[in-house]
């Protein structure tokens, strides 16, 4: 069975930034067998990493609906074989978009049934990282059910640390049970470090990594350079090694 890992907060915190470094640790740590899933409707993830994809799981819902004549056992083999279609492949590792949002009408068994394929495509991969949804949707839709590790990402700003917060509290509402739930700081500078550990401690999940703020990643991103290129002699770069050997670990 593999290990799923799942990247939160709330939007703006650095989701992607972490779930693209994360990628990128895994790949120079030789693993094989790397699955990831860009879950935030903004599909940055793809950017991230340097790839191009032609299709989202939204597209195939919004598809699907317009199949009016196809029983649910239909609609099923239909969505399989084209999620399957969708998939990205690259050397190193494999990318699922999952795009915009519903649009108007019941997408409930749609949902219901992208889920299941999800849940099985994870299945055969070692490792899956996934950009997941900012705030709290992720959980409201239980796309994040059966994630093993939470990482949820907050930056000094007092609404990324209310967001941790309430993610940690609502997977406990719902009952939605991880392994592990971790707390990511990002953008940490010296003067004020003390201050953020302070305020993160109000969430209750236990810190795994302190990211400093970096204008290296700041260029890279107003340059539309993949953050997976960033130098692995980078000080990010060095601190998501340490985050994803204890997570590797685990």
């Amino acid at each position: 069975m593999g290990k799923v890992i799942a990247v939160s907060g709330k939007g703006g915190v650095g989701k992607t930034l972490v779930s693209a470094l994360l990628i990128k640790y895994l790949i120079e740590s030789g693993k094989n067998r790397i699955l990831a899933i860009d879950a935030d409707p903004d599909s940055n993830l793809a950017e991230s990493l340097g790839v191009e994809f032609k299709k989202t799981i939204g597209d195939l819902r919004e598809e699907i609906t317009e199949l009016k004549n196809l029983a649910g056992l239909e609609k099923k083999k239909y969505l399989d074989a084209k999620a399957f279609e969708i998939t990205v492949e690259t050397e190193k590792f494999d990318l699922i978009v999952m795009g915009r949002p519903e649009g108007q009408g019941c997408y409930c068994a749609i949902n219901h049934m992208l889920r299941d394929i999800i849940d099985q495509t994870t299945k055969s991969y070692d490792y899956t990282v996934i950009d997941a949804e900012a705030g709290l949707e992720h959980l409201s839709r239980r796309t994040t059910q059966n994630v093993d590790i939470m990482l949820v990402v907050t930056d000094a700003s007092k609404k990324g640390l209310q967001t941790a917060k309430r993610i940690n509290e609502l997977a406990g509402e719902l009952d939605i049970k991880f392994d592990k739930i971790y707390l990511i700081l990002n953008r940490v500078k010296k003067e004020s470090r003390e201050k953020m550990l302070e305020e993160a401690k109000t969430t209750g999940i236990e810190i795994i990594g302190e990211i400093p703020d970096d204008g290296e990643v700041l260029n890279y991103d107003l340059n539309g350079i993949p953050l997976i290129n960033l130098p692995k002699e980078s000080n990010v770069c060095k601190e998501i090694e340490i985050i994803g050997g204890k997570i590797i670990n685990e």
